[in-house]
Order: C-alpha cells, then sequence, then structure tokens
C-alpha cells in the first residue's frame, strides 16, 4: 500500500548545502539537537538540586509552604503535555511517511494543549497573587503578563521571520509590535478584568486558610521565600520552555503547509518533537517534586 505523499514534498526534498550531504546534515541536526538537551537538563539539574538542598535545611517550612500548590491543576497540565507528547510523536510519524496534512493536524493538536497548560498555569498564578503569594503582588504579576506577551510576539516574529512566506513577515512583525505597545499600556486593565473573569473559577487558590502567607510580610521568612523562589523560577521557566516549543512547531507547521516533509525529508518534524519531548519530562519531574512531595 503505497504512502500518501505529495510531488511538492518528493520534489523539495532536505535542503541543498554545500558544505555535506543530506544524510550527514541530518545526522548533524540531531546530533546538534542532543547536545542541546543536554545542556537544558543540566539547567533544570542544578535547580532541582537547589531545590533538594534547600528542603533539606528547610524542611518543616517547604511542607507548610507546599499546601498552598493545587494539585488538581498540576496533574491536569501533566495530563495535557503527556497527550501533546503523544500527538508530537503521530506528527513525526505522519512525515516519515510524507502525509503532511496529518503533520498538520498532529501540530494543531499538540499547539492546543500547549495553550491549554498555559492558561491553567495563569489560573494558578493569579491565585497565587489573590492569596499574597506573588512577588511584588499584582503590580508584579501586571509585569509577568506583560513579559509573556513580550516572549510570544517576539517567538511569533522569529517564526516567521524564518519561513519562506514573504507576505507573513511584515504583519506579523507589524501586529507583535502593536501586540506589545498596547499590553504596556494596557496590563493594569487586563490584570484587572482578567482577574473578575478568573474569579469564576475555584482553581488556583491556596486551600489551606490557616497557612495564609503574605509574600513580603515579616512572617514570610526567608525559607519559604526560598520555596516560592524556586517555585516561580522552576514552573516559569519551564513556561518559557513551552512558549518556545510552540513557537519550534508552528514553524513545523508552516512547513507542512507548503508540503515540505516526505520520507526523505522530516528533520524539522523530529528535531521539533525531541524538543516538546523535553518540555513534558521536565514537567513530569516537577509535578510530583513541587506538588505532592509534602
Amino acid at each position: 500500500m503505497s504512502t500518501p505523499t505529495t510531488s511538492n514534498a518528493i520534489e523539495s526534498g532536505p535542503p541543498h548545502v554545500h558544505h555535506m550531504d543530506a544524510p550527514t546534515a541530518y545526522h548533524a541536526a540531531k546530533l546538534g539537537m542532543w547536545l542541546f538537551l543536554a545542556t537544558e537538563v543540566l539547567l533544570f539539574g542544578g535547580l532541582f538540586t537547589a531545590f533538594a538542598l534547600y528542603r533539606y535545611v528547610y524542611f518543616a517550612e517547604f511542607q507548610a509552604a507546599s499546601v498552598n500548590l493545587d494539585w488538581r491543576m498540576g496533574a491536569l497540565n501533566t495530563a495535557f503535555l503527556i497527550f501533546s507528547s503523544f500527538t508530537a510523536a503521530l506528527a513525526m510519524d505522519a512525515a516519515q511517511h510524507g502525509d503532511n496534512a496529518k503533520v498538520r493536524r498532529n501540530i494543531l493538536i499538540t499547539l492546543a494543549c500547549g495553550v491549554v497548560f498555559l492558561v491553567v498555569k495563569y489560573f494558578e498564578y493569579k491565585g497565587k497573587v489573590a492569596y499574597g503569594l506573588f512577588p511584588y503582588g499584582v503590580k508584579g504579576f501586571e509585569n509577568f503578563l506583560f513579559v509573556g506577551a513580550l516572549c510570544l510576539a517576539i517567538g511569533a516574529s522569529g517564526v516567521v521571520i524564518f519561513t519562506h512566506n514573504a507576505k507573513l513577515k511584515i504583519p506579523t512583525i507589524l501586529a507583535s509590535i502593536a501586540l506589545v505597545v498596547a499590553f504596556y499600556f494596557l496590563k493594569g486593565s487586563i490584570a484587572t478584568i482578567s482577574f473578575d473573569l478568573a474569579n469564576l473559577f475555584p482553581f488556583g487558590h491556596a486551600h489551606h486558610p490557616e497557612t495564609k502567607m503574605v509574600f513580603n510580610s515579616p512572617e514570610f521568612n526567608t525559607a519559604y521565600k526560598s520555596y516560592f523562589g524556586l517555585y516561580y523560577c522552576m514552573t516559569g521557566l519551564h513556561a518559557l520552555h513551552v512558549i518556545l516549543g510552540m513557537g519550534i512547531l508552528f514553524w513545523v507547521y508552516l512547513k507542512a503547509l507548503n508540503n515540505r516533509f516526505s520520507a526523505n525529508y522530516y528533520t524539522p518534524v523530529e528535531l521539533g518533537a525531541l524538543y516538546w519531548h523535553l518540555v513534558d519530562l521536565i514537567w513530569i519531574y516537577l509535578f510530583p517534586l513541587l506538588y505532592l512531595v509534602g
């Protein structure tokens, strides 16, 4: 039974490089990705080590602080990320068989799961802000949202710049600049509206009132700041990796729109899926460490 392919995908094949043949380029790209993933493991490994050391020193305080996390939200995000890894693997298999339509379908599902992950993370952080467990309170949360919008705008512009579709480049860059400028001036109103909407949902709030703490209060000592500092650093850095991974997969989706993948060329899908699997794997370690270990 013949595999679904398109003439465009077969004719285009791997991009031509002057200094190496296509198989060498494929293996070099794959080796480069694995080396990059190794540096990512070292980065998060340092954070995991810091968490283990501080937890050993401030065991009682870390236990008391951890009850302010909602394990249901962590479990929900874990389920979506695991499913997104499955669809990313399906996209890679489809690319190897030249089925660009299936690549696009599975990449879109993966991206949708990434969006859900970020939305859930927003509600979780919002609950911490409402409970006084966010650095610098509401103002800090507004700046956090602005940085997120800035990352999304830079990511979208970067992805489109590296595409071959010239018609998309200027509109996307202008739209990204407009988004960042609008968000900067309206971030207070956006935060207020989002708080009102988020109040409709019970998740994300600390569910142990007897352990209530305020981030910058005198009672909120160094031990608690160490816990929540590591929590925001680890989960925030992971969320940034989710955003970057979504940018990479969106770039892959644009290539699939042009039927670029076939049995002879599927490197971008494979490397994008590898990166997304790392994002999933890191969260699988973060979830029990932060939400379940009491």
